[in-house]
């Protein structure tokens, strides 16, 4: 059940026909892994942490830098040297001290890639890089876990959910294959910080929708933002009957 603080905190959701205390209470007892807690990271843990997903898992290994607070909104500048992970969790607990916060401070390997995977709902990936993508899209399919994946770099950014629940979902590795050796970090390229705002809070948007049940997810197809030219595309993505991660597994 909800408590009166609990309603009172998540009136203006609950007013919502799509909501309502029972898809408050869904929220309330959800499970979510969010990797990485740099510049999407950051809008999808504040604002999933309002909105009163129960139990938050945080996985980073990395330490907040000065250079990370142009964009990291979750950190601030006493945060600078800390553990990006207990960075968040201070901020987090301030916002809502309602619900657990599970920290995952350490490089997450295959197997404890697997296990984090596991214990929770839906897995948010806010990643900077091809290859952890890649693995936590694998973790995902094998545990048939829904995926929110986001990335953002320069003034582009990209949106999609990956389902394996759904047998008509694509999974990442159909849409971008074994990716490109060329790949850019942020560090390297450049982005601009409201950018990876929009692009996190669209994700933490969709991860709302799947874990309440209302709107139609972003699954099977890719939105694209042109934040130079303030355009949004969509295209419609399927999956590979071939791919070598999903490929078998609704054969």
């Amino acid at each position: 059940m909800l408590n009166d603080q609990e309603l009172l905190r998540y009136s203006r959701q609950i007013l919502l026909q799509h909501v309502d205390i029972d898809g408050q209470l869904r929220l309330k007892e959800s499970r979510v892994l969010i990797v990485g807690l740099g510049g999407l990271g950051s809008p999808v843990a504040l604002y999933l942490a309002a909105a009163g997903v129960g139990e938050l898992h945080l996985a980073d290994f990395d330490t907040v830098d000065l250079t990370n607070l142009q964009r990291q909104i979750v950190h601030d500048t006493d945060s600078v040297g800390l553990s990006k992970v207990d960075s968040a969790i201070r901020r987090l607990s301030a916002i809502n001290p309602e619900i657990q916060l599970i920290a995952h401070r350490t490089v997450l390997d295959e197997d404890s890639l697997a296990a984090a995977v596991a214990a929770v709902d839906l897995v948010l990936d806010c990643s900077d890089n091809f290859s952890t993508r890649e693995a936590v899209n694998a973790a995902c399919v094998a545990a048939g876990k829904p995926l929110v994946s986001g990335a953002a770099i320069r003034l582009e950014g990209q949106l999609s959910v990956f389902d394996p629940r759904r047998p008509e979902s694509p999974c990442y590795h159909c849409l971008y294959g074994h990716g490109s050796e060329a790949e850019l970090t942020c560090s390297e390229a450049g982005v601009v910080g409201p950018l990876v705002g929009l692009v996190g809070s669209l994700q933490a948007l969709e991860a709302l929708k799947l874990l309440v049940g209302f709107g139609e997810p972003l699954v099977g197809r890719l939105l694209l933002i042109d934040a130079l030219g303030s355009r949004f595309r969509e295209l419609r993505v399927k999956r590979d009957p071939g791919c070598s991660v999903c490929g078998s597994k609704h054969a």
